[in-house]
């Protein structure tokens, strides 16, 4: 731990990576676009006194199969980057960022699974369009606690938001995606199917 309370970061090189990846995703907004959260600042807030850790993993042709009919949709990618943190001696969380195009324009979300495979936190890194189309905290709030069942869907456990209609649907898919991947790499995605 530094002074600050900031997590320590077992790769300087993966620190840099994403401080450049961001740069480059953000480095052309337009000029109502929102960085909320900086990569730092972000797992600070997920994983308070931790360290944390980047683990790169890639799936299986068949793995990516089971995690789409998971998700219920396409995993865009084979290449999956996660940050496992440890807290205390005991797994704390994983954290996979997405970014995904809302309407015309990306977000960046953070997505933290706790050990039970059940979503801790979502936060908006970075929002490119206008934020009128950005639901409020307490939409966010709805996926604490959920795994990925059938009432995962929006009309079921998660209400929808109007005027944010795009933009529900997006963080839905990518919570989606990420429990699907998650579900899989952890070796515990049943059989056959998204879960009933």
């Amino acid at each position: 731990m530094n002074d600050l309370g900031a997590p320590r970061w077992r790769s300087e090189g993966w620190r840099l990576a994403v401080a450049l990846s961001l740069a480059f995703l953000f480095g052309s907004l337009p000029a109502g676009s929102k960085v909320f959260l900086s990569v730092d600042e972000a797992f600070r807030l997920a994983f308070p006194n931790c360290q944390v850790a980047k683990r790169t993993a890639f799936l299986t042709p068949d793995q990516r199969k089971q995690a789409a009919a998971l998700a219920g949709a396409e995993i865009p990618s084979a290449l999956i980057d996660r940050s496992i943190a440890t807290c205390a001696g005991k797994l704390g969380g994983t954290a996979y960022f997405d970014t995904h195009r809302v309407r015309t324009l990306p977000e960046t979300l953070l997505v933290v699974v706790d050990p039970s495979g059940k979503i801790a936190r979502i936060e908006v890194i970075s929002f490119r369009e206008p934020e009128d189309y950005l639901p409020r905290g307490p939409w966010y709030a709805q996926f604490l606690g959920k795994g990925l069942d059938i009432n995962l869907d929006l009309k079921r456990s998660i209400r929808p938001v109007t005027g944010a209609t795009l933009t529900a649907n997006a963080t839905l898919a990518a919570v989606r995606r990420i429990l699907a991947v998650h579900q899989v790499l952890a070796g515990s995605a049943p059989p056959g199917g998204p879960p009933k």
